[in-house]
C-alpha cells in the first residue's frame, strides 16, 4: 500500500469526527471517556513531576508548523519547597486571592467579568489559578466555548484529587513567564541567574506582573505597565503577608 492510499484512509477513517451529526449521536461515550482519560491523569500524577504540559506541545507544534526550528523549551520541575514564599504569594496575590477559599471558580469574579465585558470593549477574564492550570495543563489556549466547557470538569476533577498545594506547585512549575520559558524556577534562573527559592519580593512580584501575558509584556524589560502592576503586587503581598501561606493554604 503506497503512502497516498494509507493517507486516504486515514482521512476516511477521521472524516466523521468533523459531521456534526456524528458528534450528536456520540457525544455522551466521548465525553465519559475524556473525563476517565482525566481522572487517571490527575490520580497518576497527585504527587510526581508532570514532564510537560499540553500547551508546551502546543507551543512547539504551532512553531514546527511555522517552520520555526530555532524554538526550545526551557523547563525545569521544582517542588514547592524550593520555591521562594514570596513567589507563591505573588502569584496568589496577583491572580487569585480566593485561591485557598473556593473549589476551583471564582463566581463573584465570573459575575463581574460578564457584565464589564457587556459594557467594554475590552475582556476581562475571571480565570482561577486552578483554571489556569488546567488550561495549560491538559487543554489549549483560546476563546471557544467547547474549550471553556471542557475546563470546568477538569477544574473540577482537579480540585478533588489534588489539594491547594499541588495545584500551586503545578501552576509554578508550567506557567510561561516568557517566549520558551515554562515555570519558575527556568524564569528565575533565565532572568535573575538564580534558584526560584531565593526570588526577593520585588523579583517575584515582576515575574507575576506579566503572566497575563509574557509575549507582550517582558520581564528583562518591563514596560511603565508592569511596573506599576509589580508595585500593586507588592502592596497586595505586604497586606496578606507571609503568614497568610501557613494559615490559609497550609504550605510550607
Amino acid at each position: 500500500m503506497s503512502k497516498l492510499q494509507k493517507t486516504k484512509r486515514i482521512l476516511t477513517a477521521l472524516l466523521p469526527l468533523f459531521r456534526p451529526s456524528w458528534w450528536k449521536k456520540n457525544w455522551q461515550r466521548v465525553a465519559w471517556r475524556f473525563s476517565l482519560a482525566i481522572l487517571a491523569f490527575f490520580i497518576c500524577f497527585r504527587f510526581i513531576p508532570v514532564p510537560f504540559s499540553a500547551y508546551m506541545v502546543q507551543q512547539k507544534i504551532g512553531h514546527l508548523l511555522q517552520l520555526d526550528f530555532s524554538y526550545s523549551i526551557k523547563y525545569d520541575w521544582v517542588s514547592l519547597d524550593e520555591i521562594s514564599p514570596n513567589m507563591q504569594l505573588a502569584v496568589i496575590a496577583a491572580e487569585d486571592q480566593k485561591f485557598p477559599y473556593h473549589w476551583g471558580f471564582d463566581f463573584e469574579a465570573i459575575q463581574k467579568a460578564f457584565k464589564f465585558n457587556e459594557k467594554s470593549r475590552r475582556t476581562r477574564g475571571a480565570s482561577t489559578i486552578s483554571q489556569q492550570t488546567a488550561k495549560n495543563l491538559v487543554l489549549w489556549h483560546g476563546q471557544s466555548w467547547f474549550r471553556k466547557g471542557l475546563e470546568v470538569p477538569t477544574t473540577a476533577l482537579m480540585e478533588i484529587f489534588w489539594s491547594k498545594e499541588r495545584i500551586l506547585e503545578v501552576y509554578l512549575n508550567i506557567a510561561e513567564f516568557g517566549n520558551g520559558i515554562f515555570g519558575v524556577e527556568a524564569a528565575s534562573r533565565y532572568y535573575f541567574k538564580k534558584s526560584a527559592k531565593n526570588l526577593t519580593q520585588s523579583e517575584a512580584a515582576l515575574l507575576a506582573a506579566v503572566l497575563p501575558n509574557p509575549i507582550i509584556y517582558k520581564v528583562n524589560k518591563p514596560s511603565a505597565l508592569v511596573r506599576k502592576k509589580q508595585s500593586w503586587i507588592m502592596g497586595q503581598m505586604n497586606g496578606l503577608g507571609l503568614n497568610y501561606l501557613k494559615e490559609n493554604v497550609d504550605l510550607p
